[in-house]
């Protein structure tokens, strides 16, 4: 009898859809629904989009990362994440500063501009900034994702200081934040037709005058 419950229950399991498909990968998942995200934005991206970048149905998708919401936010600290490892890497060089933020800016254009495609700019600016409007999680997860680049910067400008490359009276933090502000402006200008050429021009002009006013 126990033998008997024992084989219907497995019959049952077997029938049951699974939770995820299988070769299920979270980090490959994650990147899919990133790319999809890019692609549409936060508003034009549906659950089906998702589901068919990723490989699975509603029940899976929720079982795996929550609402879209939640998909949305792990996706954007990813982002996040490895943009400030890269930053940080590229950051920790033995070099002048104004070379360190060439080096930001080029690596940051290469993201803007994929070698297939249109010009895409910076995942956070292009999807986060318009929803952090009406969706208060976003807004937070936005903020502090730019406050965390804006510390990168501002350890950088504050190393060149101690090491007499920048004044003793010039500002980390004020300089950062304009550090930061010309990558979101390398980003926005990427997705209305500058061309990449145009916009490392710019950064050089921009840096040059950062760091000689």
């Amino acid at each position: 009898m126990v033998q008997k419950k024992a084989e219907a229950a497995g019959e049952a399991s077997s029938k049951r859809p699974r939770g995820r498909p299988r070769n299920y990968d979270p980090e490959l998942a994650l990147r899919r629904a990133l790319e999809a995200f890019w692609t549409h934005g936060y508003s034009g991206t549906s659950l089906d989009d998702l589901g068919a970048a990723m490989g699975m149905n509603r029940p899976s998708l929720y079982a795996a990362f929550g609402d879209k919401q939640a998909l949305y936010l792990k996706a954007l600290e990813s982002y996040w994440d490895q943009a400030l490892e890269a930053m940080r890497a590229l950051l920790s060089r033995d070099e002048p500063l104004a070379q360190a933020l060439m080096r930001i800016y080029d690596s940051a254009l290469s993201l803007y501009f994929p070698p297939e495609g249109a010009p895409r700019g910076c995942f956070g600016i292009s999807t986060a900034a318009v929803e952090s409007v009406s969706e208060p999680r976003i807004r937070a997860a936005f903020e502090h994702g730019l406050r965390r680049i804006d510390k990168e910067f501002e350890r950088r400008i504050a190393r060149a200081i101690e090491q007499s490359e920048l004044p003793a009276t010039a500002n980390p933090r004020t300089l950062a934040e304009i550090a930061s502000a010309l990558l979101h402006t390398l980003a926005i200008r990427s997705r209305y037709g500058a061309t990449r050429k145009e916009l490392r021009r710019l950064a050089e002009r921009a840096v040059m005058h950062m760091l000689h006013a």
